[in-house]
């Protein structure tokens, strides 16, 4: 088998395939928030602290000097990425609770019923039966 159709063999198994997409929207989905945390959450979050813009906030641990940037300790932006961070954790969370309530959903569905056990007279017939064949 070639290299190629080995490739292509491994490519289009179903898990690798929904794995790509699960991770394509992933990433969509991390822009959005972030964009929701730098747009939307933070701003008003600033002008409660007073006007404070998040993504600026930094300490200055050297100085700029002829030719070099200042080196800064970005905090603002640290900040920022943990709210990222917790609501996407958080909207997996809750993909995660529906999937599992699903999912109970399904296994507290309850079982068929087993078949009625025979009665008396079902129970002697099938022994005479047995003893019948067995010589008996």
């Amino acid at each position: 088998m070639s290299m190629m159709s080995e490739f292509k063999d491994f490519a289009m198994r179903g898990n690798v395939v929904d794995m790509a997409v699960g991770i394509v929207i992933g990433g969509a989905f991390g822009k959005i928030v972030s964009s929701f945390v730098a747009d939307v959450l933070m701003p008003p979050i600033g002008i409660l602290l007073g006007g404070v813009d998040f993504s600026d906030l930094s300490v200055t641990l050297k100085a700029a000097v002829e030719g070099a940037d200042a080196v800064l300790l970005k905090y603002g932006a640290f900040i920022q990425t943990v709210v990222d961070f917790l609501i996407i954790a958080f909207a997996i969370f809750l993909v995660v609770k529906a999937m599992n309530s699903v999912t109970a959903k399904e296994e507290e569905a309850p079982a068929p019923a087993a078949p009625p056990e025979p009665s008396k007279e079902e129970v002697l017939l099938t022994e005479i039966r047995d003893a019948l064949r067995s010589g008996n």
